[in-house]
């Protein structure tokens, strides 16, 4: 299991929102590259970087911010947001992002994703977003009419082998992830699956471990870890053995 701490990036700052809402915004800090280096020197084996404006416009606003995060860790990091055409694929991967997630495109590009999957193989991670088991799409402000079991049958279909499962109400308010959407989820396809959302509390880590999902390869943790409701080795000492 990879415990991947986040950090998003909004206006070049490391923040976090609460169910995506960009107008409920928590601001951690100014320097997400010196935040990337301490969860690094904390233990992490990766990182989970979204560019939150990106996600929101399209545009890789902070593309820059990620590419000195990329060349100051020798871990690998995960990247997320904006991930919507060729190019932006393309200036992604070369600044050295090892996962590439791609979240709306996937939805409404599929050609952009097989031709993505035949240049990046298993480095191309689909976002897997959704609201009360409906894909959600464009930084989570527009609800589609696809269920996410049903897409997910179709991101088998095209080749894909890892996604990364959010549940969108789950998300910044440590409620607890939906450990059932996650376990139907499992159920219905072979797919690797990276869990995001809702962790609040070492018992929601200790809770997902018991569930014994031999395809949820990795867990996301973003708000807890920066409001201190446990620490990084807390979390990774979870998994430890």
């Amino acid at each position: 299991m990879i415990v991947f701490p986040a950090i998003d990036i909004q206006g070049g700052n490391a923040v976090r929102l609460r169910r995506g809402d960009f107008d409920d915004v928590t601001v951690f800090g100014d320097d997400p590259v010196s935040l990337a280096r301490l969860w690094q020197d904390q233990g992490a084996e990766a990182l989970h970087v979204v560019d939150l404006d990106a996600a929101r416009t399209g545009e890789l606003v902070n593309v820059g911010v990620v590419e000195r995060i990329v060349k100051s860790l020798d871990i690998p990091v995960q990247y997320g947001g904006g991930i919507r055409s060729a190019r932006n694929l393309a200036l992604v991967a070369g600044i050295g992002v090892h996962w590439v997630v791609m979240g709306t495109a996937a939805v409404t590009a599929l050609d952009l994703l097989d031709d993505s999957l035949k240049w990046l193989g298993e480095r191309l991670v689909v976002g897997l977003d959704c609201s009360d088991g409906m894909v959600t799409t464009h930084g989570w402000q527009q609800r589609s009419q696809m269920s996410a079991l049903h897409f997910s049958k179709i991101l088998v279909e095209h080749g894909v082998k890892r996604v990364v499962y959010t549940d969108t109400a789950r998300d910044g308010m440590l409620g607890g992830p939906n450990l059932s959407g996650l376990r139907d989820l499992a159920d219905a396809t072979a797919l690797e699956i990276v869990l995001s959302g809702g962790i609040g509390l070492l018992d929601d880590l200790r809770r997902l471990k018991k569930l014994d999902l031999p395809t949820v390869v990795g867990v996301i943790i973003g708000r807890s870890l920066y409001e201190n409701a446990f620490t990084l080795a807390d979390a990774l000492a979870v998994y430890a053995g």
